[in-house]
């Protein structure tokens, strides 16, 4: 499973040696610093995923004061990325803008195109974006972003490959794969009331597994990661709470943990031995 997370930032205007109540902040704008990074989805077949990203965009909430057009442009320059290169906690930056003080409730996020490409196969898949080009990908903020002068909140946006690039065909089929539909699926949270998991991933001689799929659940899924060559996994934008965690790999067995907890501002660490199943 692979994951896109979209890092906001909504940074204050930072003085050194003060606090809020050194200086007048309530006319003060608050700054805001887009990074990208991804979490990624099975890239066992995957040789690249890319994205095209033209304009990105912020909407102040209704507080009763008429705002005429409430979004805010981010950025309007034209970013491509492939996905692979932003895995476990890496993050690619925009430059930083001025934001005026307030709550901020929805992104609109415009994709120009996007596009897959699999191993051993001769084509990169181009997939349209439906709606994202003319009106944006709307994501929404719940609870709505915060962003007060001189103070510094963050938004991460968790964007799931697994289930935005719906597959056509299959790979175990000798017709193949033909195609990609693009179904973005987003969620938004918090990162200053938020944490992450992170750890490494063994089998039972400590040898470092890699490309095990590691996830958090609470209700449902919440986030996915794959390890990496090392072994390492990491797990960012969490909101504070209990989760259960869970790692495995094919051939392998499944190993959870239940009652972890992730703090506001912390790194929780858990590491997985998975057990090698027996062969037929």
């Amino acid at each position: 499973m692979k994951k896109l997370i979209f890092l906001f930032i909504a940074a204050g205007l930072m003085i050194a040696g003060c606090t809020k109540s050194d200086y007048n902040s309530t006319t003060m704008p608050g700054k805001l610093i887009l990074k990208i990074t991804d979490d990624p989805f099975n890239i066992n077949y995957v040789e690249s995923a890319t994205v095209k990203i033209t304009k990105v965009e912020i909407r102040k909430a209704g507080d009763g004061i008429p705002d005429g057009n409430p979004f805010i442009v981010v950025s309007e320059d034209t970013l491509t990325l492939n996905l692979l290169d932003l895995r476990n906690g890496v993050t690619s930056s925009l430059p930083e803008i001025d934001i005026p003080q307030g709550k901020y409730d929805l992104i609109r996020l415009y994709v120009d195109e996007a596009g897959l490409k699999l191993k051993d196969h001769p084509e990169e898949f181009n997939v349209k974006v439906p709606s994202g080009k003319q009106t944006g990908i709307k994501i929404f903020i719940r609870p709505a972003l915060q962003v007060e002068g001189g103070l510094t909140s963050e938004l991460l946006l968790d964007f799931d490959l697994s289930r935005s690039f719906v597959m056509r065909g299959n790979l175990a089929h000798s017709a193949g794969v033909n195609g990609f539909i693009f179904k973005p699926c987003i969620r938004a949270t918090n990162i200053s009331t938020s944490g992450r998991i992170v750890g490494m991933v063994t089998d039972t001689s400590n040898i470092k597994i890699k490309e095990a799929t590691v996830w958090v659940k609470q209700d449902t899924t919440v986030a996915t990661s794959i390890a990496d060559t090392l072994g390492h996994y990491a797990i960012i934008g969490l909101p504070a709470g209990t989760y259960s965690v869970f790692a495995t790999k094919e051939s392998y067995d499944t190993v959870s943990y239940s009652d972890i907890k992730v703090y506001a501002g912390n790194v929780t660490i858990t590491n997985f031995k998975l057990t090698k199943l027996p062969t037929p």
